[in-house]
């Protein structure tokens, strides 16, 4: 049973908490966050990738005072819908029109309580752990009331920043094996890695869908984590996660990526139904989840650097894909509304063995969709090809990625 002198001491250490927090460096995401009445404003990403810090530094930069409330206090593990009309109450007496909701997704029929508040002119931030707060769904339930922003680990430019390092191919390679996750950037400690795989793993997947085996979509994980940036289907993996069908590991998949664990790269194709039949690519979140969760060798470098330029581009476009036509394939295809912005081969290096192979599947997607131009990334190297009357751009991964 949840008590309004509960929920009022509960608001209070949250915010004293807060305010504790260390401001930290100022996330490049930060200068676009909307400040409006009209609209909640959602931000969305994975557990530890600095969505408290962003709250603060937001909070710094408003210079407002505000309501805050985390839901994920274990003294508030019976909290239900209708007890929103004591949290209500607990806002009303506080006198304050901003209100922060951090994993309200957490209590079923929260939409209700929002859609109340924005009606009432509170403006309203909404943080969570799970993409359903960026789902149509939602859009239908608050009636398009909502703005939505997704918040990643460090990117590149972030972690020179922070580390206060140079650009050059050095510091991309510690990025490469670190990642960005700002506490692990900063300890380098890999329990912090390990405890947030298994935070997600159980509270925000195996408790939450109700998951009787957890040994299956862990060994699912492990393989996804040592195969990034290579093509999959639900059939071939049934047998290595342990169960009977590809529709359970169907389900799996939409679990890793509501998490953010995982993302799913699919095939370009004019026709829908293709496009989901064709194998996709799988990219973890974070290239220090792959150093955490598998023996990292030396040749898997290329595909981490791969697993790095998707990060890159997914922080700015859902319009994703890859590009396989007569059997060559060039890594990414990105659009803009709709219409080819760039088209990108990446690989560790060009060298006599797969310079051939590089170029033919990137000219294959030029050719295909009428483009001039396209890059190749790669992790030192500089150099500009002329190849059937296209041009070609090799660009090392640090200059890129800034």
């Amino acid at each position: 049973m949840v008590k309004l002198s509960d929920i009022e001491q509960i608001a209070s250490e949250q915010k004293e908490r807060l305010l504790q927090n260390d401001s930290g460096l100022q996330r490049e995401i930060l200068e676009t966050l909307p400040r409006m009445a009209s609209h909640a404003l959602i931000i969305s990403g994975i557990r530890r990738c600095g969505k408290s810090t962003l709250l603060h530094q937001y909070l710094r930069s408003s210079e407002q005072d505000f309501f805050y409330f985390n839901f994920e206090d274990i003294r508030l593990y019976d909290f239900q819908i209708k007890d929103f009309a004591l949290l209500d109450t607990a806002i009303e007496k506080s006198g304050q029109k901003l209100l922060f909701f951090d994993e309200i997704q957490a209590v079923t029929g929260w939409e209700l309580f929002v859609r109340q508040k924005l009606d009432q002119r509170y403006r309203i931030v909404l943080t969570g752990s799970n993409a359903s707060l960026l789902s149509r769904e939602l859009g239908t339930k608050l009636t398009g009331r909502q703005i939505t922003k997704e918040l990643f680990p460090f990117s590149y430019r972030e972690f020179v920043s922070f580390k206060n390092k140079k650009n050059n191919a050095k510091t991309f390679l510690e990025y490469l094996q670190t990642g960005g996750f700002p506490e692990y950037v900063k300890a380098e400690n890999p329990d912090i890695l390990n405890g947030l795989i298994d935070d997600i793993l159980y509270r925000d997947i195996v408790v939450r869908y109700g998951i009787k085996d957890a040994s299956s979509i862990k060994r699912l994980l492990s393989y996804l984590f040592f195969n990034t940036a290579k093509l999959t289907t639900p059939s071939k993996l049934k047998d290595i996660a342990g169960v009977k069908s590809p529709s359970t590991i169907l389900d799996y998949f939409s679990y890793l990526e509501a998490s953010y664990l995982i993302q799913l790269l699919p095939k370009f194709s004019f026709s829908l139904k293709s496009q989901m039949l064709a194998p996709k690519k799988v990219y973890v979140c974070d290239t220090g989840l792959i150093k955490t969760g598998t023996i990292l060798l030396t040749e898997n470098y290329g595909y981490l650097l791969e697993n790095i330029v998707f990060s890159h581009l997914r922080r700015h476009t859902k319009e994703l894909f890859y590009f396989n036509e007569n059997n060559k394939e060039c890594d990414f295809v990105e659009l803009q509304n709709g219409k080819i912005k760039t088209l990108l081969q990446v690989c560790w290096d060009l060298n006599e063995d797969n310079e051939e192979r590089e170029i033919r599947g990137l000219t294959e997607a030029m050719h295909y969709f009428k483009q001039t131009k396209g890059y190749i990334i790669t992790y030192n190297q500089r150099d500009t090809i002329h190849h059937e009357n296209v041009v070609i751009e090799v660009i090392p991964a640090h200059e890129f990625l800034m």
